[in-house]
């Protein structure tokens, strides 16, 4: 991923958010070309020059200083993981030549965990969200109508990503499907930031932008945090609607990996539909 493309559509993007009077500036005049601060705007606010400042935005200028990133940082009112991101784009790992990755693969004991968790739908997720494995009812209430066996071929693994916007199996099943796609491409930004010379998510992220208008559309837009606690609304074809908490938790020493779980509000119908889909998964799980 081109880090210095990334930062000048990450500032830009951010830029064009705010107004003047959003920030404490007088507006003078009307009519402006560009929605949101003008360059020399934010570098009065950020207390950097109009020059450097271009230099940046433009890509030609590497190695920004604490003191400049946080003061950008307060200028464009970002949040921790904007902070984050800007960071990782501003200051990306040098490149050098990096030993090939291995294919992923939960942990025995991460697997151990998983068929322990009985009665609540598990799934642990690689790097590039690919699915590494998943508990039956993971299974069943995120993708039932693909093979129980499918994360064990990591050639064609699911991907939540790529089946959020390519499969429309999966787009029926979130009533929200705006909301989770705009949840999943913000995350995805996270995770590109961080990784930039990693080559598998460049391709998915380029396989999605050209596959999906929806997918590309989000993608421009920049959006960057972290979802790893929530609500989400299902609409599953087996047992009708639900309404889960989620939290993700990473997974130490993995690089990378983490564990999704949800869970239903005690004596909610949720969980009656969700211990009726535990029925089903383990009637289908069985030997």
């Amino acid at each position: 991923m081109d880090t210095t493309a990334e930062l000048g559509s990450f500032l830009r993007t951010r830029r064009a958010g705010l107004r003047p009077e959003d920030v404490g500036l007088v507006a003078y005049g009307t009519r402006r070309r560009v929605p949101g601060l003008r360059r020399e705007e934010l570098a009065q606010l950020a207390g950097v020059s109009v020059a450097y400042y271009t230099r940046l935005e433009q890509g030609q200028s590497t190695g920004a200083s604490d003191g400049v990133l946080d003061a950008l940082a307060r200028a464009l009112r970002l949040s921790q993981d904007e902070r984050a991101h800007l960071g990782n784009l501003a200051r990306p790992p040098r490149a050098g030549r990096r030993p090939a990755r291995r294919a992923e693969s939960a942990r025995p004991a991460t697997r151990r965990l998983l068929a322990a968790m009985d009665g609540v739908p598990a799934v642990v997720l690689g790097l590039r969200f690919d699915v590494l494995a998943w508990n039956p009812l993971g299974h069943a209430l995120i993708a039932g109508h693909l093979p129980a066996g499918a994360p064990e071929r990591p050639a064609d693994r699911p991907n939540t990503q790529r089946m959020l916007f390519l499969d429309s199996h999966t787009r029926e099943l979130y009533p929200d499907w705006t909301g989770e796609a705009r949840r999943a491409v913000s995350s995805l930004r996270v995770v590109a930031g961080a990784h930039p010379d990693d080559r598998r998510l460049a391709e998915l992220i380029g396989e999605l932008s050209m596959k999906s208008e929806e997918f590309a559309a989000l993608w421009s837009r920049h959006p960057v945090r972290r979802c790893a606690f929530g609500t989400k609304s299902f609409h599953h074809p087996l047992v009708g609607p639900l309404e889960l908490d989620f939290e993700m938790t990473r997974l130490p020493d993995s690089g990378g990996q983490a564990l999704l779980m949800y869970g239903a509000e005690p004596g909610s119908p949720s969980e009656a539909a969700l211990r009726l889909l535990s029925r089903e998964a383990v009637a289908f799980h069985a030997p």
